[in-house]
């Protein structure tokens, strides 16, 4: 005998939506690109109305431009944690570059690739872009910072070499150059010895421990 009973609806706090919208886009965004962060297609995402979806992002720019900033941030937590659990300032830069250097960072490298390209136009996306740039070059420069400060690593300028070790890093996925199998094996090690030279260190410091 079916139930009477009716099945009640659980309405999610504000806070709590926004964020399950934000994470949906960003979900969306790696696998597809920003292109493809629509009301639309996060509503189809989440199994809601697009006009839920548009009450808590009015502007479609808006929502583009916070799903890029919430997946980049949770990407930089993932390859460069500020938490460092014990490991010393080179153990955790040569295993932020054995990550970055490996498939595993391919959507997140894809990714900003495609948000440089629509922020020239995208004024919303712009600003995120600079904030999450400002954070990745913060981030590492502190960690070379450590490193100086504790005799791991040389760097006159520690803000240099964190810019310098970023640029190599993105000019390998933005030239196609992480897809090294045709490739000298020198392409491959590009950014973990334009490290080792930046931060004063011999050849085959930054390699991940076997």
């Amino acid at each position: 005998m079916p139930s009477s009973a009716q099945r009640t609806r659980v309405r999610k706090q504000p806070a709590e939506r926004r964020a399950e919208i934000v994470a949906a886009s960003a979900a969306i965004a790696l696998a597809d690109g920003l292109e493809c962060v629509t009301l639309r297609r996060v509503a189809e995402a989440l199994g809601v109305r697009p006009g839920l979806i548009s009450h808590y992002f009015p502007a479609a720019e808006d929502l583009v431009a916070e799903a890029f900033g919430s997946a980049a941030s949770a990407e930089l937590e993932v390859l460069l944690s500020a938490d460092r659990a014990g490991a010393s300032p080179r153990e955790h830069l040569a295993a932020f570059l054995a990550r970055t250097c490996g498939p595993a960072y391919d959507d997140v490298t894809r990714l900003w690739i495609n948000a440089r390209h629509l922020a020239r136009y995208r004024p919303a996306l712009r600003d995120r872009v600079l904030v999450q740039e400002g954070a990745w070059r913060g981030r590492l420069t502190a960690l070379v910072e450590d490193g100086v400060a504790c005799g791991e690593f040389r760097a006159a300028e520690p803000v240099v070499a964190a810019v310098h070790i970023l640029v190599v890093l993105d000019g390998l996925g933005a030239s196609g150059g992480r897809d090294t199998a045709d490739l000298p094996e020198a392409v491959g090690r590009m950014a973990v010895t334009a490290a080792e030279q930046a931060l004063g260190l011999p050849y085959g410091a930054l390699d991940p421990p076997a």
